[in-house]
């Protein structure tokens, strides 16, 4: 091999090393970008919830562990912080309802391991249903579609099999899963208890259920709908 060729391999092997070593630290920098933003959010749900929407931006900071500067170069209004939270709460939700469907668990069995996790999540969820703001833009939209579509999936595979009354729907898992969400004033251990409602609910589920109340007040009041318009929780 010539002088040159290997001059020229060498510099080449130095400039890969170059590349590769930028990649890297920029790779971590993103990791430690989206830490601080998971640490944010996780601070200002938790922050939400124990001092209401007006809590000052100061205490999310704080909560979180950065400057307050850091927190209003990533959100710079109090409006743009609570969308990120519906964003990020849409998000979490619909992990929860793709484990539930990926399970091989029975239809019902999967429908209480989303609440299950639904219950775990509480304290990080800003919903709609919780007093958050209503995001109209594509990817939110999105999100809560594929939501309730996956749900649907899950009750629909145990409408088929009996073990899920035919009378629910998704959003009726939504609505009780956001309500077991919200953690009630004094109570000790609301995730023991929530846990507890969703053994008395589930139960009430299934399919075994001769005729449920709603098929009952639906029968009494024609203008009663078991079905009802999904909202934008």
């Amino acid at each position: 091999m010539s002088g040159s060729s290997a001059a020229k391999i060498e510099l080449v092997i130095a400039a890969e090393g170059r590349s590769g070593t930028g990649s890297s630290e920029r790779r971590e920098l993103r990791r430690d970008a989206a830490a601080n933003r998971d640490r944010v959010l996780a601070a200002a749900a938790a922050a939400l919830r124990r001092e209401g929407a007006g809590v000052p931006l100061a205490t999310i900071a704080a909560d979180a562990g950065v400057g307050v500067g850091t927190l209003y170069r990533r959100y710079p209004s109090r409006a743009a912080l609570l969308a990120a939270l519906t964003h990020r709460s849409f998000g979490l939700v619909l992990n929860a309802a793709h484990r539930a469907a990926d399970s091989e668990d029975t239809a019902i069995d999967s429908l209480r391991g989303f609440i299950d996790q639904t219950i775990e999540h509480g304290p990080e969820l800003v919903l709609p249903l919780h007093g958050g703001p209503v995001l109209l833009d594509p990817d939110t939209i999105a999100l809560r579609t594929e939501v309730h579509e996956t749900l649907e999936h899950i009750l629909r595979s145990g409408r088929q099999d009996g073990s899920i009354r035919p009378d629910v729907g998704a959003l009726d898992i939504i609505v009780f899963g956001a309500l077991l969400a919200q953690q009630l004033p004094h109570v000790p251990d609301w995730k023991l208890m929530a846990r507890r409602q969703a053994v008395i609910y589930f139960d009430g589920l299934a399919g075994s259920a001769a005729t449920s109340a709603l098929q009952r007040a639906s029968t009494r009041d024609p203008h009663n709908r078991t079905a009802p318009d999904r909202p934008s929780h």
